[in-house]
């Protein structure tokens, strides 16, 4: 393998990652103004990210009756207080008039007699999402003026005294005549730059490492790689030591609330008592009595779906034929309806992602993190959890607007002079160089033959160190003090403090820490 090509490409605006933030904010950049914009996927953006697979509702919308400062009190009491109140409110304006749009592209959403979308709970509407990802995609396609590069990798940021100028990367997607793979190597440069690469998923070992590896809501793709650039370019990141653990149903990892909500099904032991009021209901008190049940020795748990309407069994299978079709598949596999069989749950590994939770990039109200230029929305962005699909379209919509009111200014102010200056600065500023050593540094990692381990045994390992250390499933997802000395001396060179935010959640157990949505990042 070895990268024989190299290109040098300029955009005014560059967007790391084409899932739901990236290809939102290319369509209000194009709806606001007339700039270049290169999106960079790794994937396609056709079916990349979270969006993959569809879902079947928006979990964040504003319903009849409620307003925005409900949604920020939500999240707020569902991470214990761990947010960005401003970053929650901000998004949470913005969450319908997205919503509304994507039904302008061709979104389905479900409505009732008098034309009313139809709710889930309080902050929920019932979607045939399905095709939202492919929607958003070709809407972006569609685009002028903005190039897409699939199954582009994007490495490091391109950032000079704290300003950041683009990024590079690579792909290895030629063939050569003798059928060899070849790539090529890519210089973007751009006047702003937009990260959104989503979150941090396959940390920790899965419920079920083969079935379950690498689910569709966390890809492969979500590697963290969007964090990394950050804090190798010196961005100001905040509150890793969140986490997401989902409650799930067991063995296919589909997600729960749509049984949950949509049949007003109860978490119940193996008893038939229902426990769920007992330990709360905020997601990490959800998975908490889960794991809790078991411990004790009432497990395994389910949601409590025996008994539930003939209308109600086709909605469940038809609602998850369109999102998690295994899910669907297990009951047909059985011979029994939902209606004939409780639903068997459990709690996933650990996932660091900021639509989630509030780890992620540092960033203001307008999504500027703090290098000059660079801006974050979606998973990648911190300080605001709980915004879901329409909460990283918002994103993506805000620092988009932001973006096009900073070109304009700077094209109003900007003087013939500074023009030319840029310009020479741009050819002297040893850009060449340091893209050779990049080329170099791709050729050299991807030719390297004396490799030890391979990339799936090294996964393998960081997945059992952080199961057994950092709170993973195989330790029910508890923190001990003892585990924190030793996982401080494995990264002392990161410079990093090493701390744990838990509390005592059950007083029988006074020295049991359970991390409710927490997360040790190492």
């Amino acid at each position: 393998m070895q990268i024989k090509k190299r290109e040098t490409l300029n955009t005014d605006i560059l967007i790391i990652g084409g899932g739901t933030a990236g290809c939102y904010a290319a369509l209000t950049i194009a709806e606001k103004s007339g700039y270049s914009v290169l999106i960079a996927e790794k994937a396609n953006i056709k079916r990349s990210g979270c969006l993959a697979a569809g879902v079947n509702a928006i979990n964040a919308y504003i319903v009849d009756g409620r307003k925005p400062e409900d949604y920020v009190d939500y999240a707020k009491k569902d991470a214990d207080g761990i947010v960005r109140e401003d970053l929650l409110l901000t998004m949470s304006e913005g969450l319908n008039r997205v919503t509304e749009n994507m039904e302008k592209l061709g979104l389905v959403i479900l409505k009732d007699e008098n034309g009313k979308y139809v709710a889930r709970g309080n902050r929920n509407i019932k979607i045939n999402g399905e095709n939202i990802k492919p929607i958003l995609a070709d809407a972006v396609k569609a685009l002028p003026d903005c190039t897409i590069l699939n199954r582009v990798n994007i490495t490091d940021f391109y950032v000079e005294n704290n300003t950041i100028c683009g990024a590079y990367g690579f792909s290895i997607d030629e063939t050569e005549e003798n059928g060899e793979k070849s790539g090529t190597a890519y210089l973007i440069k751009a006047k702003k730059v937009l990260c959104a690469t989503g979150g941090a998923a396959g940390l920790y070992r899965p419920n079920n490492p083969g079935f379950s590896r690498h689910k569709m809501w966390y890809p492969p793709f979500n590697t963290g790689a969007g964090y990394a650039m950050g804090i190798n370019a010196g961005a100001e990141m905040t509150t890793f030591e969140m986490r997401f653990i989902a409650l799930r149903c067991k063995d296919t990892i589909a997600p729960t609330g749509t049984i949950a909500q949509g049949v007003g099904a109860k978490q119940v032991n193996s008893k038939g008592e229902i426990y769920e009021t007992k330990y709360g209901l905020t997601t990490s008190q959800r998975v908490y009595g889960t794991v809790m049940e078991n411990i004790e020795g009432r497990g395994p748990c389910y949601l409590r779906t025996e008994g539930i309407s003939k209308a109600q069994d086709e909605s469940l299978k038809k609602a998850y034929l369109n999102m998690a079709p295994s899910q669907t598949l297990k009951w047909i596999e059985s011979g029994k309806n939902p209606s004939e069989q409780n639903v068997e749950i459990e709690g996933t590994e650990p996932y660091v992602v900021g639509g989630h939770t509030a780890s992620g990039y540092w960033v203001d109200t307008e999504r500027r993190t703090t290098i000059h230029n660079l801006f974050a929305a979606g998973d990648v962005a911190g300080g605001c959890p709980q915004k879901y699909v329409t909460g990283a379209m918002v994103e993506g919509e805000i620092a988009a607007e932001t973006m096009v009111k900073e070109l304009d200014a700077q094209k109003v102010s900007e003087t013939t002079e500074d023009k030319k200056a840029n310009n020479e600065n741009d050819d002297v500023c040893g850009i060449d160089k340091a893209f050779d050593e990049k080329v170099n540094e791709y050729n050299r990692i991807l030719n390297n033959k004396d490799c030890v381990y391979t990339t799936e045994q090294l996964e393998d390992a960081m997945q059992k160190v952080m199961d057994a250390y950092a709170g993973g499933i195989g330790s029910h997802y508890q923190f001990h003090e003892k585990h924190g000395d030793d996982l401080a001396g494995r990264r002392h060179h990161y410079h990093v403090p090493v701390h744990v935010d838990g509390r005592d959640l059950d007083q029988r157990h006074p020295r049991r820490k359970i991390l409710q949505g927490r997360h040790l990042y190492a």
